[in-house]
């Protein structure tokens, strides 16, 4: 049985959107008032599963959780492809984000989306949808993105975040006191705010951490404080990427020329909880279909494992997927149910072992979001 791509009613996709019709008084997905200045707080890596089971340190957060304050993060579950979600209002299908790491057929390579970009990928074709800033600009609303300054500049940035004022701040309080000055000193405003260490913290020593719970107490005072800065027209969104689990070293489940598991394969795409894998071009059907199966015999336990175009027709990409983004998805995919993630025992050198903390597959944990609502926005 293979799982709904989608759970909820209501996905990243909704956030922006909702938000640019908000400050147009139009009627939107997420039923928003109508405010003169919106801003989305994108917390990366701060799953409603997570969130909950650490209420007592995120007391302002928490109190707002409950089935209708839950939202669907989409697949995979990555901040690529989440991101571009999140900014465009279309899935990955449309967007061409499809994962952490894809690939580029015209250049022969896999290209890490995150940090892979140089002058062979052009991030305004690759990333193939107008971005909800650049649609606030066609209406004389001004928006903003508030990040950290190492972000100004990256391949990503210029993708997912075109069309937006980029203003750099080092801190979670230090890029909440430039949101207060947008607001102070604009008539009308689309906001958007990036806090990136929650999912650092947890990628290096995992959620279940005393550094992952400082800085979800960190989060929610700011949250708190800011929030009651808020003026009547004012509305705050607080939405996440994805959610996380930690996976120990023991739990890393390796791969390589055994089993006949990478017959065929050119390149292994994706991320540890979500394998795209891609065949050399000349692989034969009957090639094809002996590593599918043989996936399938091998992990099928723990893991979804479908070709690329079961996964098409099931929505995990989206509704519609763009023959232009086809090519960038695996042949296979495999993607984890348990709580363990695959490595490629014929790469040396792996730095991605060390991360306890990981994502990027459709359990709950990793797709269930918050979408906690202040300011003019709370119904």
């Amino acid at each position: 049985m293979l799982p709904a791509p989608k759970t909820h009613r209501l996905s990243l996709a909704d956030v922006m959107p909702s938000c640019l019709n908000s400050l147009l008084g139009q009627k939107s997905s997420l039923g928003l008032t109508s405010v003169d200045k919106a801003v989305v707080l994108l917390v990366d890596g701060l799953g409603t599963e997570a969130l909950a089971a650490r209420a007592g340190h995120a007391r302002t957060l928490a109190s707002l959780l409950n089935r209708g304050s839950t939202i669907g993060a989409g697949f995979p579950s990555t901040t690529a492809a989440a991101l571009a979600t999140l900014t465009t209002g279309t899935r990955p299908g449309q967007h061409g984000l499809v994962g952490y790491s894809v690939l580029d057929a015209a250049n022969d390579r896999v290209v890490n989306q995150l940090k892979g970009w140089d002058d062979r990928l052009d991030p305004a074709t690759w990333q193939r949808q107008r971005t909800v800033f650049e649609q606030a600009t066609d209406v004389d609303i001004p928006s903003f993105v508030v990040a950290a300054e190492k972000y100004r500049h990256s391949g990503f940035t210029h993708a997912v975040l075109r069309g937006a004022d980029f203003r750099g701040a080092a801190s979670i309080t230090d890029r909440f006191r430039v949101v207060r000055e947008i607001l102070d000193t604009t008539a009308r405003a689309l906001v958007y705010m990036y806090v990136p260490e929650l999912d650092m913290a947890a990628h290096s020593e995992g959620w279940e951490s005393p550094l992952w719970t400082r800085q979800l107490e960190t989060v929610d005072t700011a949250v708190r404080e800011f929030s009651a800065s808020l003026r009547r027209r004012e509305g705050l969104l607080l939405t996440a990427d994805h959610g996380i689990i930690d996976v120990p070293h023991r739990s890393h489940i390796l791969f390589g020329e055994a089993g006949g598991l990478v017959d065929g394969i050119r390149f292994v795409a994706g991320e540890p909880r979500c394998l795209q894998l891609h065949f050399e071009p000349d692989a034969s059907v009957a090639v094809r279909q002996a590593v599918l199966e043989a996936w399938q015999a091998a992990e099928s336990e723990r893991s979804w494992i479908l070709a690329r175009s079961e996964a098409i027709a099931a929505g995990w990409f989206g509704a519609t997927v763009d023959s232009e983004v086809v090519p960038r998805i695996g042949d296979v995919l495999v993607a984890a149910r348990k709580n363990i993630a695959y490595y490629d025992e014929r790469v040396t050198g792996s730095g991605g072992r060390n991360m306890i903390g990981q994502h990027g597959s459709l359990t709950d944990a990793e797709t269930k979001i918050p979408l906690l609502r202040f300011g003019a926005f709370v119904a």
